[in-house]
């Protein structure tokens, strides 16, 4: 007989249903709201639970990753940029990920670029200044003072796009101390700012 449960993971609500099997592993699939556990009858309960989130949260972000890159083509965004280059480099591939420690990475054997999904709702020079670092790895793999002229050159946002980032990071790590009136104060800011 199917256990069933909801569950909220990373800000999304599921239906858990559960059914112990003669597994040797767990098993999840996800359909839209709804995750299909097949665990094995000697598993407790604690583990299957840590495992469910696991599961969960890997799965939500696998399909997250595909919604977001097929709602923009990021091949299409990094040959753009790569444009900018004097010698454009040869991208292969280009891809959004969700990955927690970098906003993006460029993979010489594959001449793949990954960015982080967060760049799409940023302001597109944002964007556009992390696809031209990854890009200039394609040309030096370091970040050497060649590497940092190469990049200014062709993406003169550099320097503002860095400090740009370094603030949503900073805010990312205080936001839950800041206390309530102080975070509705900065949600209700205009996008654009006045005198500072």
């Amino acid at each position: 007989m199917a256990e069933q449960r909801v569950i909220t993971v990373d800000g999304v609500t599921l239906t858990v249903v559960i059914q112990r099997k003669k597994v040797k592993n767990i098993n999840a699939r996800l359909r839209h709201t709804t995750l299909s556990i097949s665990a094995p009858h000697a598993l407790d309960g604690a583990a299957l639970d840590a495992a469910i989130t696991s599961l969960a949260r890997r799965l939500i972000q696998r399909l997250h990753k595909r919604h977001v890159n097929h709602e923009e083509d990021a091949l299409k965004l990094v040959r753009q940029v790569a444009a900018r280059f004097p010698e454009s480099p040869m991208i292969e591939r280009a891809e959004f990920t969700l990955t927690e420690a970098r906003w993006g990475s460029y993979s010489a054997a594959t001449r793949t670029v990954r960015l982080h999904a967060l760049l799409r709702r940023m302001p597109r020079w944002v964007l556009e200044a992390v696809v031209a670092h990854e890009i200039a790895h394609a040309v030096y793999p370091d970040h050497s003072p060649a590497f940092w002229r190469l990049l200014r050159r062709v993406c003169p946002d550099t320097d503002r796009a860095q400090a740009f980032l370094d603030a949503v990071i900073w805010t990312a790590h205080v936001w839950n101390d800041l206390p309530p009136v102080e975070r509705a104060l900065l949600a209700g800011m205009p996008d654009e700012p006045n005198d500072a």
